[in-house]
């Protein structure tokens, strides 16, 4: 029951339809409160990204200006190496193009005449968390922009019991997790709304309907 101390407004004979209509109005207050607190916007949260650094999954290519018969494409390996004739494993993972091709350059130079090495990212892949109402919950790894609508839709869409108003995407910036919490309902009654694009690492959860 509402407290006559914290709605000194309403009589103590308030009919019990405005007490209830009081209460409600309050809840919604607190809701949008929370929402507002988890909901604040990611930096360039409606943009495709380019990839700063290379990672496993990577499709890159290498051009050996002195050595053509080295050339060759390869995918970089889930420990973040690649395998290469005459200097073994490199790590690529975690390094921008530039960086893995002086470093390539630095290791040919005692091999070739001319060291040069060109690296070419083919493709990139980005790998997100699926979980809560969706058919098929885990990891998911895509190679071109996806939003959060299509990689929620490739994890076998919403469950009978989900929540497409409540989509929690967790994701690390900065060297801290943050959360945002979209409602798609817009984008799926066909609505013009502004694409969410997952980042490599995001977590997406999709809520629940209250019962």
């Amino acid at each position: 029951m509402i407290s006559a101390r914290a709605y000194p407004h309403l009589p103590r004979s308030t009919p019990p339809l405005r007490r209830i209509a009081a209460g409600l109005l309050c809840c919604v207050g607190l809701a949008s409160c929370q929402t507002r607190i988890q909901s604040t916007p990611f930096p360039g949260q409606n943009a495709p990204v380019s990839r700063v650094t290379l990672a496993s999954g990577d499709a890159i290519k290498l051009v050996f200006s002195g050595a053509p018969e080295l050339n060759q494409s390869q995918k970089i390996a889930a420990d973040g190496r690649i395998s290469l004739p005459q200097v073994g494993e490199v790590r690529a993972a975690g390094k921008s193009v530039a960086q893995l091709q002086s470093e390539l350059t630095a290791l040919y130079k005692e091999q070739l005449r001319n060291s040069d090495v060109l690296v070419i990212l083919d493709s990139s892949s980005t790998t997100v968390y699926l979980g809560g109402a969706v058919k098929k919950p885990g990891p998911l790894s895509f190679e071109r922009p996806t939003t959060v609508l299509q990689a929620i839709m490739q994890a076998g869409g919403p469950n009978e019991f989900a929540n497409i108003g409540r989509v929690q995407v967790t994701r690390l910036i900065n060297g801290q997790e943050r959360s945002q919490t979209l409602d798609l309902r817009p984008t799926i009654a066909g609505q013009t709304t502004q694409p969410f694009y997952v980042r490599d690492g995001d977590v997406i959860s999709l809520g629940q309907k209250a019962f």
